[in-house]
């Protein structure tokens, strides 16, 4: 009966003395995170997208606390208002606010591309683009698995059932560019969401006209009438395919007019 009494109180005993060593510890390794950091991170999306190039929501909160200000930091998940709550958090003036999303580079749906076989595999985008040029002949074209779906952190990338072409929830999209990083051919690409009329070539096809016309029916050709109707000089024609400067952009909707092709496409914003 001594032996366990004995033993109770030197375990009594050992916890005590552990329980002031941690204490002490606790006291002096502890850190005090400014309070002004949980309150930002509270005001973000949660997504940990790294859409803003830091790991996460965490490390952003603390990089605006710690450099005071908005500059160089942008929050792909955050609206105008959502800006301007973290700007006045940390004191700070909130700047322009210029919202991001994504686009696709390829409109070629099941009716409008030519299969010449079928794949019967994991279903990967990355896995079938590093074993073949794809179902079809145009190797810059969506292969339509849905790698890019997957990686939305906001679900504003689905594909339709029966369909190989994602298409884009311009309201739900943050322009993270997590569904550029995950395609192996780049068709999502992220650009600026202008005021009234957003343009975009979606084509990435930089085969020669003659070649991009059998690959699909919608590939543009690289013909230049877009560059030669656009009286902004927003529209340049580089290894065979039309690229437009969002920052020269206005919107007219010419360059969309005058392409036969269709393969310049527009979102007219609410």
């Amino acid at each position: 009966m001594e032996i366990v009494i004995s033993s109770v109180i030197l375990l009594g005993v050992i916890g005590g003395i552990a329980a002031v060593i941690l204490y002490l510890a606790a006291k002096k390794f502890n850190v005090v995170e400014d309070p002004r950091i949980a309150e930002i991170e509270a005001l973000l999306p949660g997504a940990n997208c790294g859409g803003c190039g830091l790991s996460g929501c965490g490390a952003f909160a603390r990089a605006c606390v710690e450099k005071g200000n908005l500059q160089g930091l942008t929050c792909t998940g955050l609206d105008a208002d959502g800006c301007r709550r973290v700007a006045d958090v940390i004191g700070a003036e909130a700047g322009e606010y210029v919202r991001r999303v994504a686009v696709l580079k390829c409109q070629a749906s099941c009716d409008l591309v030519d299969p010449r076989n079928h794949y019967e595999g994991i279903r990967s985008c990355a896995i079938e683009h590093s074993l073949y040029q794809g179902e079809s002949d145009c190797v810059y074209g969506c292969l339509g698995l849905g790698d890019c779906a997957a990686a939305c952190p906001f679900g504003a990338m689905t594909i339709a059932e029966g369909e190989i072409l994602p298409t884009v929830d311009i309201e739900k999209c943050t322009g993270c560019g997590m569904c550029m990083e995950a395609c192996p051919r780049s068709i999502p690409t992220i650009v600026p969401l202008q005021k009234e009329r957003m343009v975009w070539v979606a084509c990435g096809n930089r085969d020669r006209g003659p070649v991009a016309l059998k690959e699909c029916k919608v590939s543009c050709i690289g013909c230049g009438k877009c560059k030669k109707t656009c009286q902004h000089e927003a529209v340049e024609v580089k290894d065979f395919v039309a690229l437009i400067d969002p920052s020269k952009c206005v919107g007219c909707g010419e360059c969309e007019a005058a392409c036969v092709r269709h393969s310049i496409k527009s979102y007219v914003v609410d």
